[in-house]
């Protein structure tokens, strides 16, 4: 397909570029391989249109993967307080099981699902890495937040993040590279609620520039995030890593290139990739092999790429490629505060609270949860979505209850830990297949009643909250009780110090494979309380990259 690499990557998302902007700068000639298109924000975020609010991240053809569904769990009707509705969809009675409603939401591309995600750029708390050791659940990590604290700091310096002087359960020993954005009047309601339940509110670390850096400019704060970001102040992976990889003259970016196969050859090495490309089938000699596709498909190809020699898949000596699936555990609440205004305009997730993050930070429970002023991040952001979310009716009447409490909606978000579980995982469907021959991938996420006691908890801090700033009646609840609605996916192929119970080192490297890493939230030991895991799964990449150019 080129001239032979010295590192092949697999996926151009959090990991993927940030390992090749490593790899790249330490003097390496590096082939990325993208299944999914190159964006172009400039034609392909228009929201400009009269119907702007109708159109979401685009999705052209070969920007997302099919994915099946399993066991999702069933509902119990005790647990009906956190059925998911809003004021102007009927209620139904829920079924007997929950329902993938919106699944995986993922993109394959340039820059991988970080094109539409919001920007939020977290550090896992320390407590999080030590959940075995200290609360007797899940799987420890096997390094520290000490361990990963320089490259953090990388990463925030080289995106542009914009966060507060301090931020809670974090030690720093800089200052975030910008200055945290101003908060919106809807998290300026949340703030004052808070403070007032003993739940305080911060400014939230964004990757999101707060003044112009490296030819990008600050953020206009248009609220979109989600739905791409035209002007390149968020710090997503196209424009960050990326951008100044392909600067070196070292990196070849391959789009539409489709991985089909990992081939080993003597000694347990990975010799090469197969790959379809514009219907053409190609065989990529692979030095070293970095997958960074993502904790659903780094786990199917494996997975996929079983043989005579390997029969359950590369990698997976260990029997731990696709098992510990941590899905995103959350809650949403929305509510008409009368007197506020404007709650459309600014950034979303600007505020966060961080009071209940520590893995003993919810009593009852292990593995804690954050909160977010919510409204932008939800999609209120126009009066469509009031429309067809908030407000019932028709007519004239309707067009004045419309105009009358737009801008007023406030939003409670919250996510939390999940631990893994063995009915949670990602397999292969037996029969079912994709246009190149490869299985589709079948998630299966089961709800633990750790996870069914976190979801209450936030349930109820989240509405006190609403109730205390002033919001009335309890217009929209999104759940993930009876939804299975992913953003963020981890840990199916875990790092870990014992080979019997993980699938790589702490550096990422395969403990079956030494020519095989592996750069994805898929190595998460656990999943936070409720962190984005961007910069997490950034910092682990640059990690990986630094020991490859050493040599391994």
């Amino acid at each position: 397909m080129t001239d032979r690499p010295d590192v092949v990557i697999v996926g151009s998302g959090a990991g993927g570029a940030a390992a090749a902007w490593a790899l790249t700068g330490a003097g390496l000639r590096v082939l990325l391989l993208e299944a999914g298109p190159r964006f172009d924000p400039a034609s392909d975020y228009p929201m400009t249109q009269p119907d702007w609010e109708r159109h979401l991240f685009p999705a052209p053809p070969g920007s997302r993967a099919e994915i099946l569904y399993g066991d999702l769990g069933a509902l119990d009707p005790v647990d009906a307080g956190l059925q998911s509705f809003n004021a102007v969809t009927p209620r139904q009675a829920p079924g007997p099981e929950r329902l993938a409603s919106h699944g995986y939401a993922h993109v394959r591309g340039v820059g991988g699902s970080t094109l539409h995600y919001v920007g939020e750029a977290h550090r896992l708390h320390p407590g999080s890495f030590r959940l075995m050791r200290d609360h007797g659940a899940g799987t420890d990590w096997p390094l520290t937040h000490d361990d990963l604290a320089p490259y953090y700091e990388r990463a925030e310096r080289l995106i542009g993040v914009a966060g507060p002087d301090t931020q809670t359960g974090r030690p720093r020993t800089m200052p975030f590279p910008q200055a945290a954005h101003p908060l919106n009047p809807a998290a300026r309601r949340l703030v004052e609620a808070g403070a007032r339940l003993g739940l305080p509110f911060e400014a939230n670390s964004r990757a999101v520039l707060s003044e112009p850096m490296n030819g990008r400019p600050p953020c206009n704060y248009c609220g979109q995030c989600s739905r791409g970001c035209p002007l390149g102040d968020k710090g997503s992976a196209d424009v960050t890593f990326l951008r100044l990889a392909e600067v070196t003259g070292r990196l070849t970016v391959l789009t539409g290139a489709e991985v089909t196969r990992i081939e080993t050859g003597p000694g347990g090495r990975i010799s090469a990739v197969h790959v379809v490309r514009g219907g053409v089938a190609t065989r990529q000699e692979t030095p070293i092999l970095v997958l960074a596709a993502g904790a659903v498909q780094t786990p199917r190809l494996l997975l996929a790429s079983a043989g005579a020699e390997l029969p359950e898949g590369v990698a997976n000596g260990s029997g731990q490629v696709g098992r510990n699936f941590m899905e995103t555990l959350g809650w949403l609440g929305t509510a008409l505060v009368p007197g506020l205004t404007d709650s459309h305009k600014g950034l979303p997730a600007d505020a966060v609270s961080w009071a209940e993050n520590a893995p003993d930070g919810v009593p009852g429970a292990i593995g804690g949860c954050r909160y977010t002023s919510a409204v932008l991040e939800s999609g209120l952001s126009g009066p469509a979505s009031y429309a067809t979310r908030l407000v019932p009716g028709h007519g004239a009447g309707f067009q004045a209850r419309l105009r009358t409490v737009f801008g007023s909606a406030l939003s409670v978000g919250a996510i939390a830990a999940v631990l893994p579980d063995d009915r949670s995982r990602v397999t292969l469907h037996p029969e079912r297949r994709d246009a190149f021959g490869v299985p589709l991938p079948v998630v299966s996420s089961v709800l633990t009643e750790n996870s069914l006691t976190l979801l209450h908890h936030m349930a109820a801090r989240g509405r006190a909250l609403l109730q205390e700033a002033g919001g009335g009646e309890l217009l929209e609840q999104v759940s993930s009780w009876d939804r299975f609605a992913a953003t963020h996916v981890f840990g199916t192929a875990r790092m870990g110090d014992d080979s019997a119970t993980s699938v790589t080192d702490a550096h990422g490297r395969s403990h079956d494979h030494g020519n095989l890493w592996i750069a994805d939230a898929s190595l998460f030991p656990s999943s936070g309380g409720g962190e984005g895991p961007s910069l997490t799964i950034h910092a682990l990449a640059l990690r990986a990259g630094e020991r490859i150019a050493a040599g391994g």
